[in-house]
């Protein structure tokens, strides 16, 4: 859903990354710090402080964009950082909910099957365009950018009501199961079922 608006923002991003790699800064640079927002963002979780993990969130998230936008206008995209980018993005994603676990923000079993979900999507993409061959398999109701700015909004209602981040975290997870079933049925229709 925000997937389609990638292009808009990549290009608005644009004037960005040039000014971030006239400063030296490598697009991995820039990966690793935002997931060090996220790991911070994590032990706000943890110490029950959802607004702070909250304001974490959507700092790791603008950090996020810049190694995007720093590669594309430097001309230094890589294999290697496009992997580097995917795996760092699911540990930033462990390190948060593992935060709201520890914080007792929600269940375990709630983060446990929405962590689970999170990587099934992830590695279900990356399975079909490796083994599967597909081009692209960005299909699913659901990608990081909706999954987070879910969990940005049950920790904004979190003070309000006890019920937000926890249901917010279920919502992802069944979101992040549909679209690997989403994912799986793109890739054998486009891939074949051999």
């Amino acid at each position: 859903m925000l997937g389609r608006i990638r292009k808009k923002y990549e290009t608005a991003m644009r004037p960005v990354g040039v000014w971030l790699g006239a400063m030296g800064l490598t697009p991995n640079m820039i990966t690793t710090v935002s997931v060090m927002i996220s790991a911070c963002a994590g032990v706000a979780y943890g110490e029950r402080m959802p607004l702070l993990g909250a304001l974490g969130l959507i700092m790791s998230g603008v950090v996020d964009m810049f190694d995007g936008a720093v590669a594309r206008a430097t001309d230094k995209t890589t294999r290697f950082g496009a992997v580097y980018d995917h795996v760092l993005d699911r540990y930033a994603e462990f390190f948060v909910l593992v935060g709201i676990g520890i914080g007792g923000l929600a269940n375990w079993v709630l983060v446990i099957f929405c962590l689970f979900g999170m990587i099934m999507a992830s590695f279900t993409r990356a399975k079909a365009e490796s083994v599967g061959g597909l081009k692209s398999c960005t299909v699913g109701v659901a990608e990081r950018q909706e999954k987070i700015v879910l969990l940005l909004l049950g920790s904004i209602f979190e003070p309000l009501t006890p019920l937000a981040l926890p249901s917010c975290v279920i919502i992802v997870g069944i979101l992040s199961h549909i679209t690997v079933i989403q994912r799986l049925h793109f890739t054998f229709k486009h891939a074949g079922s051999t």
